[in-house]
């Protein structure tokens, strides 16, 4: 029996020892009894030739009614139907097993969830609900028999103390987060400020985006205004940014969307426009201005690329003016902003993989990309030496390999000795996988001798295979 077979046969020793559950299971992890239920019902429980004999598993407690903690779990997840049915009957008696009789509720045999489900109707209530992992409840929940535990929860929920609701808010758990806050809307027990400070510092897009779309929903036509979008305007997901942002319109404050031109979100700058030109703004028009002012964009780098968002061709002339700008990220902008109006340069961009801030590189690697082929190889080839820093080295190894052909096995096998330990394993799956380029002639020695370099990365076999492609004696 492998590893893994070892450590599930030794869990179920121990449990049938007496082993309390806590020394054994994460108690705390939803994922810990689910794994539980399978390692019990996979191990033997008869002595068994591929069963070494000190790992032989003894059989369930034949009185469930004396058996302790450790024992009724091991015989909750026995594979045997009557014996899990059999074991609900004193589950109730021991404080650990609430997990067990939820993962029961989805079982596949009928009396068994029956029992199961009438037990947990008993137990669970709006004090038990946190206590009983809602976790577990909503992970099985997505079992072919698990709604039964996530319309229960809800009942109870539903209709929980305050203090229950901010308990399940506060979960590690985003799918208990993103459970509470549904069910919170859907009963109205938030308010709208509530629901728009929840968006504004919960983490999970989903969270965000149900609290402020419910605390929009919710807010009067007369407000408070105030209570609503400024949480959401000073959130950190711009989920709930754009939302705030939208609101200003319903507000009757637009002039606070130029704020938000400039955000580092593209959703949120494209929420202030809509703002601005509702109210018969012109942002193309605020972005060339902003670009056009002596260190202007420095301050606002967002200005760079939102005019691209919402400007035309002819402003690739005042985004090429910006590609010399002191300031790394006015620089990345225009080069992603030139990409985004199809005005790409590659004679002027090619310079631009020298820059020292690596956010410029990148985004020149990936605007240079489609014309890769026209690109001078021995001035890419010379920039993927260990002299050049790695975001250099990275975006000619990128343009280089994306021609295929000689060219790209000829930078693939020279970063194989690349110092930056990614970079080497991008190389060697690029030579595994390479073929020679269509229309290229076949016969070259270069080839065969940068084959020869990489042999270790084949088998004889799929090398000499490799040499055949490529039209070189094997």
């Amino acid at each position: 029996m492998g590893e893994g077979g070892g450590e599930r046969v030794d869990t179920v020793v121990l449990l049938s020892k007496g082993t309390p559950l806590p020394e054994l299971v994460d108690v705390a992890d939803p994922g810990a009894w689910t794994a539980l239920d399978a390692q019990v019902r996979r191990t033997p429980w008869r002595p068994s030739a591929y069963v070494p004999r000190r790992r032989r598993v003894a059989p369930p407690p034949a009185d469930l009614a004396q058996a302790d903690e450790p024992r009724l779990a091991l015989a909750l997840c026995h594979r045997d139907g009557r014996v899990r049915e059999a074991a609900l009957t004193f589950a109730a008696r021991h404080a650990g097993l609430p997990p067990l009789v939820v993962i029961r509720c989805a079982d596949w045999a009928e009396p068994v969830r029956v029992r199961a489900r009438h037990l947990l109707r008993r137990t669970l209530d709006a004090d038990t609900a946190p206590a009983l992992a809602a976790a577990l409840i909503l992970r099985l929940g997505r079992r072919h028999r698990g709604a039964y535990g996530v319309e229960l929860l809800a009942e109870v929920v539903g209709s929980a103390r305050r203090e229950r609701l901010d308990a399940l808010f506060a979960d590690p758990d985003r799918a208990v987060r993103r459970f509470a806050y549904r069910l919170a809307v859907e009963h109205g027990r938030l308010g709208a400020g509530e629901l728009a400070r929840a968006a504004g510092r919960d983490p999970d897009t989903v969270v965000q985006e149900v609290c402020s779309t419910a605390a929009l929903a919710a807010l009067p036509e007369a407000g408070p205004f105030d209570e609503v979008i400024g949480p959401l305007l000073a959130a950190r997901g711009p989920l709930a940014r754009s939302a705030g942002v939208t609101a200003l319109r319903r507000a009757g404050r637009p002039g606070h969307a130029e704020a938000f031109l400039t955000d580092r979100s593209g959703l949120v700058r494209a929420c202030a426009r809509y703002v601005l030109r509702q109210h018969g703004g012109d942002p193309a028009a605020w972005y060339r201005e902003r670009c056009r002012m002596p260190g202007g964009p420095a301050a606002a780098p967002g200005a760079v690329i939102g005019l691209a968002e919402c400007g035309d061709r002819g402003d690739a002339a005042l985004l090429r003016s910006l590609l010399g700008h002191p300031s790394g990220r006015v620089r990345a902008h225009a080069v992603a902003g030139l990409r985004a109006l199809d005005a790409t340069d590659p004679h002027l961009l090619t310079a631009l993989l020298d820059d020292p801030f690596p956010r410029v590189v990148r985004e020149t690697a990936l605007a240079l990309l489609p014309y890769a082929t026209a690109l001078p190889a021995g001035h890419l080839m010379r920039r993927t030496g260990p002299k050049w820093p790695r975001h250099t080295r990275v975006a000619a190894f990128r343009l280089l390999t994306r021609r295929r052909g000689v060219v790209g096995l000829r930078a693939a096998v020279a970063a194989l000795d690349d110092p930056d330990v990614k970079l080497r394993t991008w190389a060697g799956q690029y030579v595994q996988g390479w073929y020679p380029a269509p229309g290229e002639p076949l016969g070259d020695p270069e080839v065969g001798a940068l084959l020869d370099r990489s042999r270790h990365l084949f088998s004889d076999y799929v090398l000499r295979r490799r040499k055949w492609r490529a039209g070189l004696p094997a």
